[in-house]
């Protein structure tokens, strides 16, 4: 299967198991991957037999942006159900939530949580 891949989104949003994270808000970055046949597409130069970039990247900002949720998970999810309602050409998709400043001690670079969900699950 084909995959289109958006990476690097970045929100500003109010997630998080602390009532700090609600109040003050903080970076995030979102990774998607989508499997679906890119050959309509890519045989006939027609933007109506693929997904729209911009489209897809609208549609994880309106998820990153809605009401706050405790875990970085229900992101994971509420993102790829949102996607594949949408684009009916995705056949399933990976999605990558991304929270690089949590208010955790100790060193890292981020905590992540990476999901795939296709149209059956």
């Amino acid at each position: 299967m084909d995959k289109v891949h958006i990476k690097g989104m970045e929100f500003y949003a109010y997630h998080g198991a602390f009532a700090e994270e609600n109040k003050l808000g903080q970076r995030w970055y979102v990774d998607v991957s989508l499997d679906m046949d890119t050959k309509p597409a890519g045989t006939t130069d027609d933007l109506d037999k693929t997904v729209n970039y911009a489209e897809v990247y609208e549609q994880v900002k309106k998820t990153m942006e809605a009401e706050p949720v405790k875990l970085v998970e229900t992101l994971c999810e509420r993102i790829a159900k949102t996607l594949l309602a949408t684009f009916s050409v995705v056949e399933a998709c990976t999605i990558k939530v991304i929270k690089p400043d949590p208010p955790i001690p100790g060193h890292y670079d981020s905590v992540a949580v990476e999901i795939r969900r296709d149209r059956s699950s």
